[in-house]
């Protein structure tokens, strides 16, 4: 008996100067979740591993953040060190998921169970706490239309924190556009704080589309007054019924392109009944589509019409979220530049789309726009008519009359003893008045060549950038034009003898420097620089009767 006894207190006085076994092992800090809600995976060990591999996890579970804690302490006289990894772990549905072992070092972990709620489906009824509405504005769409959904969380309690997710379905694409909305309602008498989000639904085949239901996974409060406490706070789920849509094929007799619409409309913003020809006449025209966003918006063009020239502008498009669907205006300004004079019949712009509530093919269109067209430009009217602006005329200033060179009257010869003096003095001088006046002659061809207006060679680059409606390139192509170096616009406004030009000009430096219109300006520019500039005659210089005290160097 005393013999078993010392080899017990043996045994035991070994356990205890041996350091402790290698240990590994894994929990969860919750065994049941709802869905839509992440769990913490906690591994502790004291092997020798610096990271753990979690590729096994990712087939049933999306992974959230990871972290690492080290610790030492002493045990039984012996160090000991351990290691607890983390890793957050959402589940990619409701049931019972198995988390599969990991090898952690030459250790393993043990597998686990997590049980997962789905969120409950509340009716939207004044004893419901927090429910969830998911609404489309059509049950019945096409294949690549674009359809309107809303989710609205109601809640009448407060919540700390939580998320409100909507999966995309299966065989369709979902965006989620805008921001979103918070108001209040009264359901039965209680008030609902709302939160409201939308997205952008597209089917891409047709058939059955099954839309999940939109959920929630929050954090509930004790009450919207009173203290907080970690005890007070928890959890709550919610969840929208999902909705099933029959996707409808595109029709045979659909137009091209396929444009699904519930409506279409077009209207002239400004529609002129007078025009000159060769010159510019704005019209603009609006469309507005429902249920289409900016990137589904149609072109909007003005066709063809012989013996009119069409330069459009950019369009101005703007997006918009109404009644439940995606809403889009397409504004644009035509310039309309009719060739030959008379009475003029323009078809509208057409746009045929498909009407997705009545099922058939709809054409929009507007009526004809009728123009008297005047001959001439308006400058060449008004200049007709004996009307010249104010301020025109006050740009351009008076052109003094060419002046000849001023030669002295031949002198009578003198007579007497100093006949021959006389001259010669009188003759010196002559020649030097000879002199001056060829110097003063080739100096004013040497302007002419090098500051003089070149219509012929500058044509054609006027009318390119006028079209262009390029503010830039017309300054560069009239100061081309006029000879000048540079952008120097008042040199051309100094050479134009157009009044109507020369304003036109002033107009295009202030839309350029001073602030002004650029439509405006545009406008006035190609109406009057439709026939090319008009300049008027260089004036000559007036001749210096003696040469020039430092000759020009060549």
């Amino acid at each position: 008996m005393i013999r078993r006894l010392a080899i017990g207190l043996l045994a035991l006085l070994a356990w205890a100067v041996l350091p402790a076994a290698a240990q590994t092992r894994a929990w969860l800090d919750r065994g049941e979740i709802n869905e839509g809600e992440t769990v913490a995976l906690n591994i502790a060990t004291d092997q020798a591993v610096d990271q753990i591999d979690y590729a096994p996890l990712r087939a049933q579970f999306a992974l959230g953040g990871q972290s690492v804690r080290r610790q030492f302490e002493w045990v039984n006289g012996q160090a000991r060190r351990q290691t607890v990894f983390s890793v957050g772990l959402r589940p990619r549905g409701p049931g019972t998921w198995t988390v599969p072992a990991l090898r952690v070092g030459q250790a393993s972990t043990a597998p686990l169970q997590l049980v997962v709620r789905a969120p409950t489906v509340q009716p939207a009824t004044p004893d419901s706490d927090v429910f969830v509405e998911t609404t489309v504005d059509a049950e019945r769409p096409y294949v690549q239309q674009t359809v309107g959904v809303t989710v609205r969380l109601n809640y009448a309690i407060p919540l700390l924190s939580g998320e409100l997710d909507l999966d995309p379905p299966a065989g369709a694409s979902l965006q989620r556009v805008g921001e979103d909305i918070s108001y209040q309602r009264m359901l039965g008498g209680r008030r609902y704080q709302v939160l409201e989000r939308r997205y952008l639904l597209v089917p891409e085949r047709s058939g059955p589309l099954l839309l999940p239901g939109a959920r929630l996974t929050a954090i509930r409060g004790p009450g919207f007054a009173g203290p907080l406490f970690e005890d007070d706070r928890t959890p709550v789920s919610a969840a929208a019924p999902a909705r099933l849509l029959q996707v409808r094929p595109i029709p045979a007799e659909a137009p091209s392109p396929w444009l699904p619409l519930h409506a279409l409309r077009l209207r002239y913003l400004r529609a002129p009944t007078q025009a000159f020809a060769g010159a510019a006449t704005n019209v603009e025209v609006e469309l507005e589509a429902d249920g289409a966003t900016a990137a589904q918006a149609p072109a909007l063009e003005w066709p063809a019409t012989p013996g009119v020239q069409v330069f459009p502008e950019p369009a101005q498009v703007q997006e918009r979220f109404v009644d439940g669907r995606p809403q889009v205006s397409v504004r644009r300004v035509f310039a309309l530049v009719p060739q030959q004079p008379g009475a003029l019949s323009l078809p509208g712009p057409q746009l045929a789309w498909w009407d997705a509530d009545a099922g058939r093919a709809q054409r929009a269109t507007l009526p004809p726009l009728r123009l008297q067209v005047a001959p001439g430009t308006a400058a060449a009217a008004s200049a007709a008519d004996g009307a010249m602006p104010a301020a025109a005329s006050a740009a351009v200033p008076a052109s003094p009359p060419a002046a000849a060179p001023q030669v002295p009257a031949r002198p009578a010869i003198p007579r007497g003893a100093g006949d021959v003096l006389a001259l010669w003095l009188w003759g010196g001088v002559l020649v030097l008045a000879l002199l001056a006046a060829g110097v003063a002659g080739v100096r004013r061809w040497r302007a002419r060549r090098a500051h003089g207006p070149a219509p012929a060679a500058e044509a054609p680059a006027l009318p390119v950038a006028l079209a262009s409606g390029d503010l830039a390139a017309i300054a560069r192509a009239l100061t081309g034009a006029a000879g000048c170096t540079g952008e120097d616009l008042d040199a051309v406004a100094a050479r134009l003898q157009d009044p109507a030009q020369v304003e036109a000009v002033r107009a295009l430096q202030a839309a350029r420097w001073g602030g002004g219109a650029p439509q405006a300006a545009l406008q006035a520019l190609r109406q009057t620089f439709a026939k090319g500039p008009r300049w008027r005659a260089m004036a000559q210089a007036t001749a210096d009767p003696l040469p020039p005290l430092y000759p020009e160097s060549r």
